[in-house]
């Protein structure tokens, strides 16, 4: 059985801008209050007739960053899976580095055509 894509991530300058740009464009439900101002897309709240959907953000990029377009792979092991990554031909982007605040430990890497895909899975409690 493969691995699902569990979330997608949208990131840019003007966090708020792009916020409002997909809230009207898809009518996406974004919450944003939190300490980070990370605009957070409910699965539950974004689903259609039949129920299928995934959860996501958008939000801004720390400043010096364009921001990017991505999705996340839920895998059993952040680190391995960035390693298997770099030994098929990609690249390490960022992480493992845990969500502060959660039980998420996420990273990101370049596939060979550096096409940035991000990991995360859940750290045991």
């Amino acid at each position: 059985m493969g691995q699902p894509v569990v979330h997608f991530e949208v990131m840019g300058q003007d966090g708020e801008r792009l916020r409002s740009y997909y809230a009207e464009l898809f009518g996406w439900a974004i919450d944003a209050d939190n300490p980070l101002g990370y605009g957070v897309v409910t699965r539950e709240g974004n689903i259609n007739a039949d129920g299928a959907g995934i959860g996501g953000g958008v939000g801004g990029s720390p400043p010096g960053y364009d921001g990017h377009l991505t999705f996340y792979v839920e895998v059993p092991d952040v680190e391995a899976a960035l390693a298997r990554a770099e030994e098929l031909g990609g690249a390490r982007r960022m992480g493992p580095d845990r969500i502060p605040g959660t039980e998420v430990e996420i990273g990101q890497l370049l596939d060979p055509e550096e096409n940035m895909v991000g990991v995360m899975s859940t750290i045991p409690s």
